[in-house]
């Protein structure tokens, strides 16, 4: 029997097989061992399509429908809603599966045979400050992984699977924190690691602390695209009866990226092209309409993604947006993008802290702290993380294989 290590994120997903003593990420794109977490159903074809395909495709302006961010439904109320696709109603749980099986597909056809045992990463917390939510969360993925035909199914916290890969890299006994900033959540753990310490099966006594929270990539994604672009779609206007302010509801939806095909209603459009004639900005408005009515709003949240990315490395970027109208873009500057992710960097430090409080440590204990996940290359996001530790060595990985890697390193361990 072999094994698999499964890292199913909510912007990018990976898996490995485990055979033996060989452990390989398994090639999901040519030979690309790391996917985009998109799936779209191409009405045209009458076929789902995956990953950087299905994106291709949406930017094509295939017709279709695009789910990105899957994994965040999960912890939230849409784990029981259902999304049309195609003139039927299908459950937001199994379009999940419907990629889960698709990862599945890819590692068996780079192993040659059929895989049934899995060791599946998963958040410290799906839902924070709620136990039965969180375990209902991990029973909902549990059922979507024994459908896709996985039947021995452990599941290990994603910032456990970043120390292990970590681990293989360091020669002598460390204290680490390790901070996996991922696209829907924050995982963090407080581990001791050594070389001597590797050969171990069990390892719960090395485990210090882990602590998680709801605040990830997509949620900065979000804050940016508030603060920068939907400004120019409209938000924040008012309107000319009663200097009433424009309503800000689909706004959210549509910064949102859990939530964009919502927004797509023949209702909604009626309503938006009603408030343009009352706006005092009309062609601002008369922009939300053309969103919804072209269904642009995934184009807008890769604009904003990208710009995201971006201010990583410059203090600012432009957000072109000429797919709505011809010439239009906007300025996104790092310290306003900080400004905007404030609370949620915040949160990040306090957890971090709380994590190691929770060790029965103080920061001045941690060696190191290792940081992985796209969001932790994100400047506010590394400096928020370092407070909790201030003396520690900063280090990183693989961003985004890292997880991937530890998880199929103890799925070795497991055959």
């Amino acid at each position: 029997m072999i094994a698999c290590g499964l890292d199913f994120g909510t912007s990018n997903s990976a898996i490995g097989i485990a055979r033996g003593g060989a452990v390989a990420l398994a090639p999901l794109e040519d030979d690309k061992t790391l996917m985009p977490s998109a799936v779209f159903f191409d009405y045209e074809a009458h076929r789902a399509r995956f990953g950087s395909d299905a994106i291709a495709a949406y930017v094509g302006q295939t017709e279709g429908r695009l789910m990105r961010a899957l994994k965040t439904i999960l912890g939230s109320p849409l784990i029981d809603e259902k999304t049309s696709l195609g003139g039927r109603m299908v459950p937001l749980a199994e379009v999940v599966g419907i990629f889960v099986r698709h990862l599945k597909h890819k590692a068996e056809a780079f192993a040659g045979q059929e895989i049934t045992a899995v060791v599946h990463g998963r958040p410290v917390h799906f839902v924070d400050g709620d136990a039965e939510a969180d375990a209902r969360a991990e029973a909902v993925l549990e059922t979507i992984a024994r459908e896709a035909g996985f039947r021995h199914i452990v599941f290990v916290p994603e910032p456990i699977a970043a120390a292990w890969h970590y681990e293989q890299t360091v020669h002598a006994e460390e204290l680490v924190l390790i901070a996996d900033i991922g696209g829907g959540t924050s995982d963090f753990s407080v581990v001791r690691i050594g070389r001597q310490r590797r050969g171990r099966i069990d390892r719960s006594e090395d485990i210090l602390a882990t602590a998680g929270v709801r605040v990830g990539g997509t949620d900065f994604d979000s804050a940016l695209s508030l603060a920068a672009v939907m400004p120019l779609l409209g938000l924040g206007t008012r309107l000319v009866e009663k200097d009433l302010p424009m309503p800000n509801a689909l706004y959210h939806e549509l910064a949102t990226w859990a939530t964009i095909n919502f927004a797509y209603t023949y209702k909604n459009e009626r309503e938006v092209g009603a408030l343009v004639l009352e706006a005092c900005e009309p062609d601002k408005v008369g922009r939300l309409l053309a969103v919804i009515a072209k269904r642009l709003g995934h184009r807008v949240a890769f604009a904003v993604e990208d710009a995201k990315i971006a201010l990583s490395a410059d203090d600012d970027a432009a957000v072109a947006l000429d797919f709505i109208e011809k010439g239009l873009a906007a300025t996104a500057t790092r310290a306003g993008f900080e400004r905007a992710i404030h609370t949620r960097t915040d949160r990040l430090y306090r957890t971090a802290r709380d994590c190691i409080a929770a060790a029965g440590l103080d920061g001045a204990a941690i060696d190191t702290v290792f940081l992985t996940g796209g969001s932790s290359r994100v400047p506010a996001v590394r400096a928020a993380i370092a407070q909790a530790a201030p003396a520690a060595r900063l280090a990183s990985g693989s961003d985004l294989l890292s997880v991937a890697l530890g998880l199929t390193e103890m799925a070795r361990r497991t055959t």
